[in-house]
């Protein structure tokens, strides 16, 4: 079978889930925009929640996953290789999730929690769960089992959906939903048990067998992956943190609850960019282990080229898609308190395309066992977050944090294809690559420069006749005819 069609049905069933999870939890965003229209400090929390969510599982996940997909491609005892990956994740939440009792109080007080310790419980074990889950899923999608991957996922999903309907419409006063927050812990709490409960088959026959030098191997190439990843993970959702440890002033009259507004606000509009994110997601699902699986392939560069030509190429349509329709997007925002971030949104969604093709040039240093450099990469990028942000939300508030996640993207896309080209050349297209990106950026800024007026259909019509265009182009670059496509 052809290997490029192969990695297409698995995104499609792998995209699927992801595709169909994200976008079910994209439309929860008009019930909480509703929910918390008088109070917006509510979402923000709730935001800033899930970005200590995602540093937690970077860690607490410790890069096994990828580990996995590595080290069974040279061993021949797998069940050993999972073994350890699965009991070093267990080993790793038991003794945080202690720590966690022990030094809830604390830790709340810390992050301006005072008055909800109990989010930190309920948070700390949404994350152990969710990574234990881990590498049992990993291993599904080394093996290939797809579909089964997906059901589990829509299962999880699906709970998640029904408890945040039921919850909020039922047991949640809209006039002063303060308990919104911990209903939307609780069901993903809930839907987060539903992993386990259907991957138990894959936990029986584990022993508490860890072989140590393997594990050390395992360990070297992971403890890079952690690094790159944790750091990673602040270019993505620091900005939600240190806005409010940074606009938060008592003695200027800035409050908790205003700067937790302010990230409300910002947190609803970031939602309207992750509709590249969503893809990025389905395709990093099924891409790892294909990446992987063709090590041995002659002809693998030129795979990873024509990918990488397809990939930048629908990336930068949704980026014009979401863009030049903002109009109608917005609505999926049901309260228009929340619309004052609209402006982020081109913003937001340019810096995914930019991190889509990192995430795509990657593969060069995991493929090398070189995982340093997406540590030193990942670094890099972080203290630039933070630099950008620490300096800039002082005067621009949440733009600076938009602007700082672009610009911190297209510094890693840039130097990841720098060092890969030292280090295991790949000779993408680069005259493709800024075809397409400068085609779709031009075509933005002259969509921004039509004074429409309030001729929305005219506006709509012409915004949407120029991405039609951008497709027709890209198509004859490509090669890709119309009627190839209804035969296929």
């Amino acid at each position: 079978m052809n290997p490029l069609k192969k990695l297409l049905g698995q995104t499609a069933v792998y995209g699927l889930s992801s595709i169909l999870g994200r976008t079910l939890n994209y439309l929860l965003v008009p019930l909480y925009t509703k929910v918390f229209a008088t109070h917006p400090e509510e979402y923000g929390v709730v935001s800033q929640l899930y970005a200590f969510v995602a540093f937690l599982m970077i860690l607490l996940t410790f890069g096994m996953e990828t580990t996995y997909f590595r080290f069974i491609q040279d061993s021949e005892n797998r069940k050993q290789v999972f073994q350890n990956s699965f009991l070093t994740i267990v080993l790793l939440n038991v003794a945080f999730f202690i720590g966690l009792l022990l030094l809830n109080h604390n830790v709340a007080e810390t992050l301006l929690f005072n008055d909800h310790p109990e989010y930190i419980i309920l948070m700390g074990a949404i994350v152990v769960i969710d990574a234990i889950s881990s590498v049992p899923l990993a291993k599904l999608r080394s093996e290939e089992r797809a579909k089964e991957f997906a059901i589990i996922q829509f299962s999880s999903i699906g709970v998640n959906i029904i408890l945040n309907l039921v919850l909020l419409y039922f047991f949640v006063d809209w006039e002063e939903p303060t308990k919104g927050v911990f209903y939307i812990l609780m069901a993903n709490l809930v839907s987060s048990l539903v992993k386990p409960v259907l991957l138990r088959r894959d936990f029986i026959g584990i022993r508490f067998n860890l072989d140590l030098p393997l594990l050390r191997k395992m360990l070297v190439y992971a403890i890079p992956i952690v690094i790159a990843g944790f750091a990673g993970i602040i270019n993505e959702v620091i900005d939600r943190i240190m806005l409010k440890q940074m606009l938060y002033d008592p003695a200027n009259g800035v409050t908790a609850k205003m700067a937790d507004a302010q990230i409300g606000i910002y947190s609803a509009c970031y939602k309207l960019a992750m509709l590249v994110t969503i893809l990025l997601q389905a395709y990093r699902y099924a891409a790892e282990p294909f990446f992987f699986n063709q090590m041995k392939n002659q002809d693998r560069n030129k795979l990873y080229v024509k990918l990488m030509n397809y990939f930048v190429a629908v990336v930068c349509l949704v980026f014009l898609g979401v863009s030049l329709n903002l109009d109608i997007f917005k609505y999926f925002i049901s309260n228009e308190t929340f619309w004052d971030g609209l402006p982020v949104v081109p913003i937001l969604l340019l810096a995914n395309v930019f991190f889509g093709v990192y995430i795509n040039q990657s593969i060069w240093y995991k493929l090398t066992n070189q995982t340093k450099y997406g540590a030193y990469i990942s670094i890099m990028g972080a203290i630039l977050t933070i630099g950008i942000n620490y300096i800039f939300i002082p005067i621009y508030g949440f733009y600076a944090s938009a602007w700082a996640t672009l610009i911190v993207y297209a510094f890693q896309m840039t130097i990841s294809y720098l060092w890969g080209q030292k280090h295991f050349p790949i000779k993408y297209n680069l005259r493709k690559f800024f075809l397409y990106l400068g085609m779709s950026i031009l075509i933005y800024f002259v969509s921004t420069r039509i004074p429409y007026g309030d001729h929305s259909m005219i506006k709509f019509a012409l915004n949407n006749g120029m991405i039609i265009l951008f497709v027709y182009i890209v198509m004859s670059v490509e090669g890709i005819k119309l009627s190839t496509l209804r035969r296929k």
